[in-house]
């Protein structure tokens, strides 16, 4: 049990460090633009936009909490995968790039990452990458499309990457609860219920 308990510490440090430290780079560049008027309000706003849709939410809370259930290097790879892609996708939204099925694409993510918890799926890491980057680049989109004219791009997209990772290490951090007795079974009943909230939202019940 001690061992299990070190290793999902080691585990959660390395996730933390890793969305630390790309987060710390992209508010550095971020700084170097504050003279922009639009600095406060797109930080803000980008950081709170993820907050205002339990579709985002659930899925940045189930990207995080897959990446505990596959263990490392998943653990810290797909908190780092999604924020990049969505920024990618964030880009395309704000650009106006067409991308068909953009709320499906969102939903849907959290029935499926929901549904890969509760089947305790451990997909080899390139395929949980291939998913995770699919759906974060229409989670992004929907961010970059949403952006406010009055603000800045670049602040905004710092805002909402942070709040992602955020979210990201709340599903970590409850993920690390597999490697406790009876963990794994509230692991997967908490995908069982991602999946079904996902469910509610892609057909207009929530």
């Amino acid at each position: 049990m001690t061992v299990t308990a070190g290793k999902s510490r080691r585990r959660l440090t390395a996730a933390s460090a890793l969305v630390a430290l790309f987060m710390v780079l992209l508010v550095s560049q971020a700084s170097a633009h504050s003279d922009d008027p639009g600095f406060v309000g797109g930080f803000v706003s980008g950081f709170t936009h993820p907050f205002y849709g339990w579709d985002h939410v659930l899925a940045m809370v189930a990207v995080g909490l897959w990446g505990a259930f596959l263990g490392s290097p998943a653990i810290w790879l797909l908190p780092v995968v999604f924020p990049l892609i969505m920024a990618l996708g964030g880009v395309l939204g704000i650009f106006g790039v067409p991308l068909p099925g953009v709320e499906t694409g969102i939903a849907a993510s959290s029935v499926v990452l929901g549904l890969l918890i509760a089947l305790a799926q451990r997909s080899p890491l390139w395929i949980a990458v291939v998913i995770v980057g699919s759906f974060a680049i229409f989670h992004g989109y929907a961010h970059g499309a949403e952006l406010p004219s009055a603000n800045s791009p670049l602040t905004y997209s710092v805002g909402f990457v942070l709040a992602t990772g955020l979210l990201h290490l709340f599903g970590i951090g409850f993920g690390l609860v597999a490697g406790l007795p009876g963990g794994t079974f509230a692991l997967r009943t908490a995908g069982f219920a991602i999946a079904l909230a996902g469910l509610s939202i892609l057909f207009g019940f929530w």
